[in-house]
């Protein structure tokens, strides 16, 4: 579901997708994905609002994709055989994803 976010870096209003809840001492924190600008950012939980129904069916401008073949890699360590490979991982490393956004900018 669509809700609407205050993104205190773009200092407006924008429709978001909630990706995930955390609870923080000061409250809960969302951390969310803005449909209309492929951004990702953190709000507090008083800063969502519902999406009034109108607004929910206009398209997003950005899209989630994958790229085609490409699968993500991490480096194996074997402290034990003092080696280290490359191999396949479940997820794309935090380093990965940063670097593939600065290519992106």
């Amino acid at each position: 579901q669509v809700y609407v976010v205050f993104s205190e870096e773009l200092k407006c209003w924008c429709r978001a997708l909630v990706q995930s809840v955390r609870c923080q001492a000061d409250g809960y924190q969302l951390s969310c994905f803005l449909v209309d600008y492929a951004k990702y950012c953190f709000v507090p939980s008083e800063s969502i609002r519902v999406l009034p129904g109108a607004f929910a069916k206009i398209p997003h401008r950005a899209k989630k994709c994958r790229l085609h073949c490409t699968k993500p890699l991490t480096l194996h360590i074997d402290y034990c055989e003092n080696t280290a490979k490359i191999g396949p991982a479940k997820r794309w490393d935090t380093a990965a994803i940063q670097h593939f956004r600065k290519l992106l900018e």
